[in-house]
């Protein structure tokens, strides 16, 4: 049985930070495709995200120290509208906008927590907001119906997607536990806030 080495797994993980950092891609797309660009041999065990993170932080810090902080702080400002927005659903951020790995090119994951799951959608017709149903893997890796919708983000002068991620309202206890690594992964509005004011652009 073939185990990969120290070295692959990194050369993995850090094509894929570039992928996720220059393209925008899906972390466990990028992984896939990661091993194909650097010729992993066949089954080759994808790095574990927190590997991939640490690489994203590395590529961040080399080639988008300067403009990535203020494009972080808009990806912040626009999801903090739309959890304000959306407050009767619990919404929590999580992904690269929480976890300050996000650049311009990122995409904004929020998760609603409904005592109704249909409420978010309903309200987001009643708002006259443009949206796609789908599906997405979510919490425990359990595909979750998903909404996304465009919004303008005039500071990054483009429009930026958001993903309403919906489950029941019985799900969020145990969404709040720590990850593997003692950091929350993802947070409210008072904890955006927060992060928004400890790291100012």
């Amino acid at each position: 049985m073939f185990t990969e080495s120290p070295s692959l797994s990194v050369e993995i993980a850090r094509a894929a930070a570039r992928m996720v950092v220059e393209e925008g891609a899906d972390l466990g797309r990028a992984k896939r495709r990661a091993c194909e660009q650097v010729g992993a041999p066949p089954r080759t065990p994808l790095p574990d995200s927190a590997l991939v993170e640490e690489a994203i932080r590395e590529h961040i810090a080399l080639f988008c120290a300067e403009s990535q902080p203020a494009e972080l702080r808009a990806l912040r400002a626009l999801a903090l509208r739309w959890m304000e927005r959306l407050q009767p659903f619990r919404p929590y951020l999580s992904g690269p906008v929480w976890n300050g790995t996000a650049t311009r090119h990122s995409d904004i994951y929020l998760q609603l927590f409904c005592d109704d799951p249909k409420s978010a959608e309903f309200a987001l017709i009643d708002q006259g907001v443009a949206y796609e149903s789908g599906s997405t893997r979510g919490l425990h890796g359990r595909p979750v119906d998903t909404l996304s919708l465009l919004d303008a983000c005039p500071p990054l002068a483009e429009r930026v997607g958001v993903h309403l991620l919906v489950y029941d309202h019985d799900a969020l206890r145990g969404a709040l536990r720590p990850g593997s690594d003692g950091r929350a992964p993802r947070g409210d509005a008072a904890a955006l806030r927060k992060l928004m004011l400890e790291f100012p652009e």
